[in-house]
């Protein structure tokens, strides 16, 4: 998008880019910039907060007033309020029992912890009024059957229409994650990103699950599954190491 910026404004549209990453925005060159120090996919910072939201997108804004440029760079200049942990957070499960160990044990393990979240993520939803689960278009005790039974050595078909057996892999973990982190903020607490990561991959049987899911789909033929579940299942970030 910063690339972008350059030949909408030869056209005379002026823009403004929101950058994640500041070395890349320094290495493009964007007519105008805006550094955030949020997570890649947050733009604009957190969900939820509407008064931070709207002091990105008026510092945004604002420098398409305030002149400078035609190459200008600058920092947002609040922290990100999720990165500070929240010490009255607790987190809706205790630490799973099944943490590791064989795949079928792990499979039952996802399955049943899904269906032991469902009060607290419906507590959520009636919260927000929204969800992000749904990319895969299936339930979420379909999900979790659909990727357990990968991770039993069944390579299922897919269960949608249109999609590949891996495209709707991938979906189905992503409403996972996205249905677990959910379920974790279904109270009055703030957790920050770190406490509800660290919840979920080193404190549950979902992350467990899909760890053992990564690993034992890498060594299948097919490449697109390969590809799939390298980059899309365990963010980099949490892969194990040794």
């Amino acid at each position: 998008m910063s690339a972008l910026g350059h030949y909408l404004e030869e056209e005379g549209v002026a823009t403004v880019a929101i950058a994640l990453i500041r070395p890349q925005a320094e290495h493009t060159r964007p007519p105008r910039a805006l550094w955030v120090p949020f997570e890649l996919g947050r733009s604009f910072g957190p969900p939820s907060d509407a008064a931070l939201q709207k002091r990105v997108l008026s510092s945004a804004l604002g420098m398409l007033v305030d002149g400078g440029g035609p190459v200008r760079i600058i920092d947002f200049p609040d922290d990100d309020p999720r990165v500070r942990p929240d010490p009255t957070w607790q987190p809706p499960l205790a630490a799973a029992a099944v943490i590791s160990g064989a795949a079928e044990s792990l499979a039952a393990a996802l399955q049943a912890e899904v269906m032991q979240l469902q009060d607290a993520h419906q507590r959520w939803t009636a919260r927000y009024g929204r969800s992000t689960v749904g990319l895969s278009g299936l339930s979420i005790a379909d999900c979790a059957r659909y990727v357990a039974d990968w991770l039993s050595g069944k390579a299922p078909p897919s269960l949608r229409d249109g999609f590949s057996a891996p495209l709707t892999l991938r979906f189905a973990v992503d409403d996972l994650k996205a249905y677990c982190l959910e379920a974790a903020g279904a109270g009055t607490a703030r957790p920050s990103s770190q406490q509800l990561a660290d919840w979920l991959w080193n404190g549950t049987a979902t992350g467990a699950a899909l760890h053992a899911l990564r690993e034992l789909l890498l060594t299948q033929e097919d490449e697109r599954l390969r590809l799939i579940v390298a980059n899309f299942v365990v963010p980099a970030a949490r892969l194990r190491t040794g």
